[in-house]
């Protein structure tokens, strides 16, 4: 049966913000976030360039778009978090994703930003363990979308957001 594009936009499903979320949950997202770039390695080690230019839909980004754009993604989540955790209540600065894919260091091995994931992962897990109760309740305000979010739903957010990539990186094995 032939996917819907739906189901290949979002092939884990679209996230949902969680209004209250509970520390068990924190805790299996973390260990997601802790697992997502052995993962990612995982599944294009020994993919050629042709492979690796691979589409996840028509429309999508290529396998190699989405490795880098993971490891974009995801130092601006780190750098996010840091951020509330020092100051009140900062505003964050979004970015251009689709505009960041088309630059010239899109072009570059993905196994870079599978390095880069490793270190930002790493750094991330180690400061996510060492938060107490009151840092999870931490926020930042989010221009783009106009929202105050806690920490402890922006793990969330993260935790879906490399499994969502990951799934593309599936799908577009699979084209």
């Amino acid at each position: 049966m032939e996917k819907t594009i739906e189901q290949l936009q979002y092939p884990i499903g679209r996230f949902t913000m969680p209004k209250e979320v509970e520390h068990a949950e924190i805790m299996l997202a973390i260990e997601k976030i802790a697992l997502l770039p052995s993962q990612v390695s995982k599944e294009i080690v020994g993919l050629n360039d042709d492979q690796l230019g691979t589409h996840y839909r028509e429309g999508g980004w290529t396998i190699r778009q989405v490795v880098h754009h993971l490891a974009d993604s995801h130092m601006n989540a780190f750098i996010r978090f840091k951020l509330a955790l020092s100051e009140d209540a900062p505003i964050i600065k979004p970015y251009e994703e689709a505009l960041w894919a088309q630059q010239g260091d899109y072009h570059l091995a993905p196994e870079i930003s599978v390095a880069i994931l490793e270190g930002v992962h790493k750094r991330w897990v180690a400061l996510m363990q060492a938060m107490t109760e009151a840092d999870w309740n931490k926020t930042f305000i989010h221009p783009q979308y106009n929202r105050v979010q806690k920490l402890s739903q922006t793990v969330m957010l993260y935790a879906w957001h490399g499994e969502h990539h990951l799934g593309h990186i599936l799908n577009a094995k699979k084209a």
